[in-house]
């Protein structure tokens, strides 16, 4: 629920990858890279000179896998031969270089780390989990938009948080593992519908391009009060946003707060110059759920001024049962 949590990607059955609307990107070098909308088939990643952060990632990634002693992120997994990686493995690659903006050293400490605790927490097994009904009813739906202004998708994936939805704060937020469980299951869902696995356009360098695997989040506190968090609300939040700057590199596009008071508009604006450039350009305050429809088109549910129908029938939550 805070302003710097990530993913939270962090989303259905259409590929954005294979849907973009330019038919072309360009890498550092100027080698084009074309992409067919229809295409199933991997593209060849440009070639790569010893120097390229990717290639010298690429070198090392042995010595990651074999100390991390796993291979899999955001369900792909990572190998190489002796000078190259699959197609999906750079992809991959390439999103922890962009979030460390190409430092290679950086980059390797930051997919270490996010080898040791997948293997660990398996979120992937999250992901299909059954979890509890009455904690997390209608708190969370994965979703497709079409024709997002801006985006270099025709199809995009969002997540939608919708913290009013919240009927016991203790329920839900006092047993942190179990939220964060449910959570962290939500940002898979949401990758999973990336389907990065059939991906065919390679990610732009660093600084040369959109990244067309992101997904848009929607955080909707309607009914919420400002005025006063209660401490495992706080505590939750505090812990969601640490996994996620962590773990979930290069997996958000733009992020949402809508149905905000104005009072926290200003919070956020004195707020803003003490963040990063690129972290302020993702995020968007919005006082009232319906002007989201202006930001992401007429695709958003009709909650927010769009022709979607509603979240609850568009939309793609986790399995629940009763408890």
């Amino acid at each position: 629920m805070g302003l710097t949590e990530n993913g939270d990607a962090s989303a259905p059955d259409s590929n954005p990858s294979a849907a973009a609307n330019e038919d072309t990107d360009s890498t550092a070098d100027g080698t084009q890279l074309t992409a067919s909308a229809s295409s199933n088939t991997p593209l060849r990643w440009p070639d790569l000179n010893p120097e390229h952060p990717l290639a010298q990632f690429i070198a090392i990634l042995p010595g990651v896998l074999d100390e991390a002693d796993y291979n899999e992120v955001y369900g792909i997994e990572l190998s190489c031969s002796a000078s190259d990686a699959p197609f999906q493995t750079k992809l991959v690659l390439q999103k922890f270089l962009r979030a460390n903006s190409d430092d290679v050293p950086q980059a390797r400490a930051q997919l270490l780390e996010t080898l040791k605790w997948r293997k660990s927490y398996q979120p992937l097994l999250a992901r299909d989990e059954v979890h509890s009904q009455a904690r997390f009813r209608g708190l969370g739906y994965v979703m497709g938009l079409s024709n997002v202004p801006d985006s270099v998708n025709t199809e995009d994936v969002a997540t939608f948080n919708i913290y009013g939805a919240v009927k016991d704060t203790k329920l839900t937020f006092g047993d942190i593992d179990a939220f964060l469980r449910w959570r962290i299951a939500l940002m898979e869902l949401g990758l999973s519908r990336l389907h990065l696995s059939t991906a065919t356009r390679p990610i732009p360098d660093f600084g040369h391009g959109a990244d067309p695997y992101q997904g848009i989040q929607i955080h909707d506190y309607l009914n919420v009060t400002f005025l006063f968090q209660p401490a495992e609300t706080k505590a939750a939040t505090k812990r969601t946003i640490e996994i996620f700057t962590k773990y979930y590199p290069e997996t958000l596009s733009r992020k949402y707060f809508v149905n905000v008071p104005r009072v926290m508009q200003w919070m956020f604006a004195i707020v803003r110059p003490m963040l990063a450039k690129e972290t302020v350009k993702k995020f968007n305050v919005l006082s009232y759920g319906d002007q989201l429809v202006g930001e992401l088109g007429m695709s958003v549910p009709e909650v927010y001024g769009g022709k979607g129908g509603s979240l609850e029938s568009v939309g793609e939550g986790l399995k629940m049962k009763e408890g």
